[in-house]
């Protein structure tokens, strides 16, 4: 059980790196575009400020459970460097059953109204002509919170604590 858990929060990951390497591919291509054309030909294209908003979302919403697989969140403890090394996995345990679980769980679980809703009524851009598809972007939400809680629970299980 325990390794079919593991190896699914792997297949999850790797769908993560993916979007999130999209996400970046398609935030650069559409500054890069939003500058030429404004720049360049005086013109605007509120479509790909638009796609460019939410690509940059997407990125930095998928980049938590990302960045939590890796190991890359930010600790600020003055104590751990004094304390056994035993420690950081307990920390890491009590925070994840005492703070990442909870708070991602409420997250997920208090956006679902407003999902709902949007999707309802295919939520789009609040710009005239602007790109539709808000409500794709606000998927990415509480899917990010359970791809929190997963992730969280994979680096405990991990033997290495960190995987990928």
């Amino acid at each position: 059980m325990r390794a079919i858990f593991l190896s699914t929060c792997q297949v999850l990951d790797r769908v993560t790196v993916a979007l999130c390497a999209v996400a970046c591919v398609v935030l650069a291509g559409a500054v890069l575009g939003t500058v030429i054309l404004r720049f360049g030909f005086d013109s605007g294209f509120i479509q790909l400020q638009n796609l460019a908003a939410y690509a940059f979302a997407i990125l930095m919403i998928l980049s938590l459970p990302y960045c939590l697989r890796r190991a890359g969140h930010v600790r600020v403890e003055v104590l751990s460097e004094r304390l056994p090394d035993g420690y950081l996995r307990i920390a890491d345990s009590v925070a994840l059953v005492v703070f990442l679980v909870p708070v991602f769980g409420l997250l997920a679980w208090a956006w679902m109204p407003d999902l709902i809703y949007s999707w309802s009524i295919w939520e789009g851009s609040i710009e005239t002509g602007g790109l539709g598809g808000v409500f794709l972007v606000k998927t990415t939400l509480p899917l990010s919170g359970v791809l929190m809680i997963l992730q969280g629970i994979a680096v405990l299980l991990d033997p290495e604590g960190v995987g990928a």
